[in-house]
């Protein structure tokens, strides 16, 4: 397949996958839409894309699909038998920890998306009410608060992700078993290697450094005329969460001053919070669907450990 001999070209950590269609019919859509999710990975890997929506929010809605289908795969009464026989359910128990740490990214995910959207729609409800009222700067010294506050749980959600990938690259591939078995297991395995890529490129999306911008610089100018915080001058990527940070600090700049000309800094600061509004919400939408696939998968695997 295409995104095979890709692969081997770039040489990407996530490996492609091949499974055998006569163990399960959903075996054909699964391997389908998970190469077509690496494909996107790999396609995004030379470039800033995995900061951009642009790339996210289509492997948000590919990462659901997947796990929709998983479910019938989880509920195949061939399934559940191999997975039991495998050391009375020891197999099960690992899935079951690897499952909890996407849960918790995800609910984390989706509650830094929710209090982002909230801070913006205030900003959008102010600069609409206020105009250049310097009222608005508690607006967006909240909003920049929280920009910088949530890092922390966001770093915490990386290391997270990346002791899972650990375990998940240590994880033997049981060829010695029965092909329905191995089969299962591959699945879950590349699942599992690409929910993780996807989730660290979001993570890394809604944490894109503060940026600020020199004084010096024209209207025209500002949007090549960054300057990032000292201790993240290695990030060059600005995406549309950057883009809001550089026209609100271009807007409290005029309210410092007292400059009553900020026309065009409150226009491009709400042009820029309605693309983040937009965008904001069609990755809700999508973190939506994927905490709802992963809390009715990990219920699947819990009921075949109840038998």
């Amino acid at each position: 397949m295409a995104a095979s001999s890709e692969l081997h070209v770039v040489h990407q950590p996530v490996r492609s996958i091949s499974l055998p269609t006569r163990l399960h019919p959903c075996s054909v859509r699964l391997e389908s839409i998970l190469n077509r999710l690496k494909s996107c990975q790999i396609s995004s890997s030379s470039t800033t894309a995995p900061f951009k929506t642009e790339s996210i929010q289509p492997s948000l809605a590919g990462l659901a699909e997947f796990f929709s289908c998983l479910e019938e795969l989880i509920h195949s009464p061939l399934t559940q038998q191999a997975l039991l026989r495998h050391e009375n359910g020891k197999l099960v128990e690992e899935i079951l920890g690897g499952s909890l740490t996407l849960l918790d990214t995800c609910d984390t995910s989706r509650n830094i998306v929710c209090t982002m959207k909230e801070h913006v729609q205030s900003l959008q409800s102010a600069l609409r009410r206020k105009g250049v009222d310097s009222r608005i700067e508690s607006d967006i010294h909240a909003y920049m608060r929280f920009r910088k506050n949530v890092k922390k749980d966001i770093a915490k959600c990386l290391k997270a992700l990346k002791r899972m990938g650990n375990t998940v690259d240590s994880a033997p591939v049981l060829l010695h078993f029965d092909h329905h078995l191995s089969m299962v297991v591959r699945v879950l395995k590349e699942a599992s290697a690409i929910s993780l890529s996807i989730f660290r490129s979001l993570l890394l999306f809604l944490s894109v450094p503060r940026m600020k911008i020199d004084g010096r610089c024209s209207m025209t100018s500002r949007l090549k005329c960054l300057r990032l915080l000292p201790s993240e001058k290695e990030q060059k990527i600005i995406n549309v969460v950057g883009c809001v940070d550089l026209a609100l600090s271009s807007l409290h700049g005029h309210l410092i001053r007292h400059n009553d000309d900020a026309k065009a800094d409150i226009q491009l600061a709400q042009r820029k919070l309605e693309t983040l509004h937009l965008n904001i919400d069609d990755i809700e939408d999508g973190l939506d669907c994927i905490f709802r696939c992963l809390v009715r998968n990990r219920v699947s695997f819990l009921n075949i450990l109840a038998h």
